[in-house]
């Protein structure tokens, strides 16, 4: 059991030593409390009913979109199935990396609709910084 998380870091799975981890750590360290899989499943246990309360237990999602990640999507695996759950929420944020808006688009024209971040706008720091922003407004609480 865990705590309420601010947000769940919807991912693919190559991209959990790379671009979703420094994201994490970022975050972490702005006081953004993360579901993270690479931390919050616990070895033997069911990935996908940790996935179901880790979604269940946070405020908001972020969708890390890189070239991996749209590949998984079209797949139809773990991260389509997070996707389609976190399209449902009021909060979502996708933030695109290595790719472009218009390459989301042509995958999920319902993800590219959300308001979100490129990392050809800004660094991971920066982002890190705006999400931590977002979470401590009002209206996010």
């Amino acid at each position: 059991m865990f705590d309420r998380r601010d947000v769940f870091l919807c991912h693919a799975w190559d991209d959990r030593q790379a671009a979703a981890k420094q994201l994490h750590d970022l975050l972490e360290a702005r006081a953004v409390t993360v579901w993270f899989s690479e931390k919050d499943v616990v070895l033997g246990s069911p990935l996908m009913r940790e996935i179901d309360r880790g979604l269940a237990k946070s405020r908001a999602g972020i969708v890390l979109v890189t070239p991996a990640f749209l590949k998984r999507l079209d797949a139809a695996g773990i991260a389509d199935k997070e996707l389609s759950a976190l399209l449902a929420r009021d909060l979502l944020v996708p933030i695109v990396h290595d790719t472009t808006y218009d390459e989301l688009r042509d995958v999920s024209p319902l993800l590219a609709s959300r308001s979100g971040l490129s990392t050809a706008d800004d660094t991971m720091e920066e982002i890190a910084v705006k999400i931590g922003e977002l979470v401590s407004m009002d209206a996010f609480q």
